[in-house]
């Protein structure tokens, strides 16, 4: 009974304390209708460190793993009030192990993860080696659970997920009407090798159930470039920068958020220096970079 009630009281602190505003925006202006998250992933100095540091660096939020420990839980919620930011969190099923197993393990992990009452959540749904079938289970338990508690719950397009690839992820929006998906569109310029200048088409229809962001500037033979700063990667940049701002425009036009969550990575992800292992760039100033290039060519469409 104790640990019960341990659990109810952290359950109700966490509603009350994520700064959160709902997905709505009625009566703000567009430019504060576009939200930035900044992601932990590689950030080695602590999550309070990490909150504070995002929010001098202009974001509005942060994503992260989901936490399981309640002590934790209650820890980042406290953090996350005093310094007003929100959290998107990640939540995901494990594809190492058998369907039915992974299934269950994932329906428990996002039911705990919604009772956090994150701004929204972004999920790794299933995987390449599932069936349609199979994947499409994880999907309909996320839609369940999604209009249970009343928050947004995005499949990321991955790869090594049932969205590995542009084809294959339209297969599933035709299939489930619900489905609603982060675009990572640099995973699928891997997989293509491509920036998919002929594939608009497709892209729009991806596009359209596309609601948050996830902002890494991919290129033909990798999932990230060395520095989106880079002269050498301006067209890539700009590829990008039109797919992310038609998503933006589509939820102004929504009269709801915009998401992004900016998502340049540590080394493997970040190219380094042989033997030394040094990374090519900074990865923080990478995401800053994003999301300032990103601020400038939303101000830019305002103002036109």
């Amino acid at each position: 009974m104790k640990k019960y009630l341990k659990h109810a009281f952290v359950i109700i602190y966490l509603m009350f304390s994520y700064n959160l505003s709902g997905q709505k925006s009625v009566g703000n202006t567009l430019s504060n209708q576009v939200l930035y998250f900044q992601t932990d992933w590689g950030f080695e100095d602590g999550m309070e460190a990490f909150i504070k540091k995002a929010k001098v660096s202009g974001y509005d939020g942060i994503e992260t793993w989901a936490p399981i420990d309640s002590n934790k839980q209650m820890q980042i919620s406290k953090w996350l009030k005093e310094h007003n930011m929100k959290v998107i969190f990640l939540c995901g099923s494990d594809p190492n192990l058998p369907f039915e197993k992974s299934l269950s393990k994932y329906k428990v992990y996002l039911k705990n993860t919604l009772k956090l009452n994150p701004f929204a959540i972004n999920s790794h749904t299933g995987s390449d080696f599932y069936t349609l079938s199979q994947n499409s289970a994880f999907i309909e338990v996320a839609n369940e659970l999604s209009n249970e508690y009343n928050i947004p719950v995005y499949h990321e397009t991955h790869r090594g997920r049932f969205s590995f690839s542009l084809p294959k992820t339209i297969e599933y929006l035709e299939k489930n009407k619900d489905l609603i998906l982060t675009l990572d569109i640099s995973h699928w310029m891997v997989v293509h090798e491509s920036l998919l200048k002929n594939r608009q088409e497709l892209l729009n229809k991806i596009i359209k159930r596309s609601n948050h962001i996830h902002a890494r500037v991919g290129f033909e033979e990798g999932p990230q470039v060395n520095d989106p700063s880079a002269p050498e990667w301006k067209n890539t940049l700009e590829r990008h920068l039109d797919i992310w701002e038609a998503i933006i425009n589509k939820r102004l036009k929504e009269n709801k958020y915009a998401t992004i969550t900016t998502e340049f990575g540590p080394p493997n992800y970040m190219p380094t220096l042989p033997i030394t292992r040094k990374p090519t760039s900074d990865q923080w100033r990478s995401n800053v970079f994003v999301m300032k290039a990103l601020k400038k060519r939303i101000l830019k469409d305002l103002q036109d």
